[in-house]
């Protein structure tokens, strides 16, 4: 039978899945897939704790999904671009498809916790800028990994 609805008690009692980041092995975090519990698809939704000390992911940005996030509990710096921000209870972060890159740094003392929200696209091209980093994910197809450096543009030394 299909599960539509989740308590709290359950997702308080929720091991979750503890997840370091392919990329970025300061990037870890505890993580509940709420959304894939009651069947989801295309949309992610995620209770993350991501420990002091550590990021929440890579610094990222998608090109064709939109991303955001919720701070429940806890203090960390959303860092979007260039900018770092501040973040509380509270506070919401959003992420559109095609903005700058981004990620969250838990620099307080005590576990952060939010509820992260992403879009599950078939296809999605995501950069990694401080690694010379673009992955490439298309369909069930494996994913694609390649140095930004090694990408040619098809006109490039052309003459029109």
């Amino acid at each position: 039978m299909q599960n539509y609805v989740v308590k709290k008690t359950d997702i308080d009692d929720m091991a979750g899945l503890d997840k370091v980041h392919f990329l970025n092995t300061n990037a870890v975090r505890n993580n509940k897939s709420l959304g894939d519990i009651v069947g989801l698809k295309g949309l992610g939704f995620h209770i993350i704790e991501v420990p002091a000390g550590r990021e929440s992911t890579e610094f990222h940005a998608h090109q064709f999904e939109d991303e955001c996030t919720y701070v429940l509990e806890g203090r960390g710096t959303v860092v979007v671009g260039d900018e770092r921000i501040e973040v509380g209870p509270g506070d919401f972060i959003g992420y559109p498809a095609g903005g700058p890159a981004h990620t969250m740094i838990n620099d307080g003392d005590a576990p952060l916790r939010c509820i992260v929200v992403g879009q599950r696209l078939a296809h999605d091209v995501s950069e990694y800028p401080k690694l010379g980093k673009r992955l490439f994910r298309n369909g069930t197809l494996p994913w694609n990994l390649v140095d930004v450096a090694g990408i040619s543009e098809p006109n490039a030394g052309k003459k029109a």
